[in-house]
């Protein structure tokens, strides 16, 4: 079952929840609410089902969102792969380890099967923790190329300690450094544009969460995987559906930082989908959790105040996904003139962001000069997120051609040609 949800084949799974019930296949059909018929081509591999349907069926059957992912990315509504027989079924299958750490296709093999000896101790957590918080604090300033092989070397570190920790009264808290390590080189990752080991990284920082038991943890690794398939996968419907399982982990009392940043994510989910009323709704609770007295002192991981600016930059976005170019400009002015505006990479993708809606409104020559200046922040950066988001702009501009356009068309040319670029 295990390595039936991490290849997405629902023929096994079917078939494992059918043999852990005592159903039989008619019992199955009548509990998800399909015919016989349907149930008995899809688990003899004669049926192939849509992503729709793989979601369908995972709610019916209360899997986890999360635990489901497909490989190789299929489209948005095409066929996902068949079941493969005689595929080995084990647990190690689940989540494959990250990129880097042990057990990893070139990865070292684990120190404790290799016969070396470390110790752990109260120190050990503490200590991985702190490089961490060093390593994200760094990110607002410095490329994520350059952070990455740190980062990548400290998850291995991190994975190495929570073997030797099996057994230990350290393990949870091992696991709770782990998978703050994890989910920092997923964003990392993600800025880079390699889309399978961010989302690696980020599914293996949900599972040492969960090893940790740590619930505000558990919520923050979800939600950021949440925004990632949200905004940078550009699949939103699957993460709502991450959004809500956040949610019910952490439950109506949570602090308000948490509460507020997860109803951004959920937010900008609906406005990708269209759905501008529980957009609104979603931002103004937001605002509400963000604003109100007790949002002090964020509570771990959150390394940062989540404050009204922060809001703000989410509702450009909304508005921006809505196409309402008057708030998404609003928006996007109150988030830049704040007391603690957005880091340089976060600023120049919300100007990619509102060269749309300056688009919108007919104003050429504005967007293209925060496309530019986007441009410029990506490329001093070498974030590929901000400079794939220029590009996309460009694929879907249909407006008037203009000296501004020109411009940047040359510039990206030059990127195209791999020539030497000034930022």
């Amino acid at each position: 079952m295990a390595a039936a949800l991490a290849s997405c084949d629902m023929a096994a799974v079917l078939e494992g929840v059918r043999e852990a019930r005592g159903w039989s296949q008619g019992a199955l059909a009548r509990a998800i609410d399909y015919s016989q018929s349907w149930v008995s081509r899809v688990v003899n591999g004669q049926q192939a089902l849509t992503v729709p349907q793989v979601h369908d069926l995972a709610r019916r059957l209360q899997i986890p969102l999360h635990l489901i992912r497909f490989a190789d990315d299929p489209e948005p509504n095409g066929p996902v792969p068949r079941r493969r027989p005689g595929r080995p079924i084990t647990a190690d299958t689940l989540f494959p380890p990250a990129p880097g750490a042990p057990g990893a296709p070139g990865a070292p093999a684990h120190p404790l099967r290799a016969g070396a000896h470390h110790s752990v101790d109260e120190t050990t957590t503490a200590a991985l923790r702190a490089i961490t918080g060093g390593q994200r604090r760094m990110d607002a300033t410095a490329p994520a190329r350059n952070l990455l092989p740190s980062a990548m070397a400290h998850v291995h570190l991190c994975e190495q300690m929570l073997g030797h920790a099996h057994g230990t009264p350290f393990f949870g808290a091992l696991s709770g450094a782990a998978s703050e390590a994890s989910g920092f080189a997923a964003w990392l990752h993600a800025d880079q544009g390699d889309m399978g080991s961010a989302r690696a990284h980020y599914r293996t920082a949900v599972v040492r969460a969960r090893q940790a038991g740590m619930r505000l943890l558990d919520v923050y690794m979800l939600g950021s995987l949440a925004a990632f398939e949200t905004d940078t996968a550009e699949d939103p419907e699957f993460g709502l559906g991450l959004v809500r399982e956040a949610e019910h982990v952490l439950g109506p009392a949570a602090h308000p930082t948490a509460r507020a940043w997860l109803a951004c994510t959920e937010a900008l989910a609906h406005a990708s989908l269209g759905e501008r009323s529980e957009a609104l709704r979603a931002i103004n609770r937001a605002e509400r959790d963000a604003g109100g007295s007790a949002n002090a002192d964020p509570p771990w991981p959150w390394v940062f105040a989540f404050d009204q600016a922060k809001v703000a930059g989410y509702r450009a976005l909304v508005g921006v996904r809505l196409r309402d170019p008057y708030q998404a400009r609003a928006a996007f002015g109150e988030a830049t003139a704040a007391s603690s505006p957005p880091s340089a990479k976060q600023s120049a993708l919300l100007q990619a962001e509102l060269a749309s809606a300056h688009a919108d409104a007919g104003d050429i020559d504005e967007a293209f000069r925060l496309l530019q200046e986007a441009l410029s922040t990506g490329l001093r950066y070498g974030s590929e997120r901000v400079v794939g988001r220029v590009r996309s702009f460009r694929r879907r501009y249909r407006g008037p051609r203009a000296v501004c356009v020109d411009a940047l068309d040359a510039r990206l040319a030059t990127l195209a040609a791999d020539l030497p670029v000034t930022g």
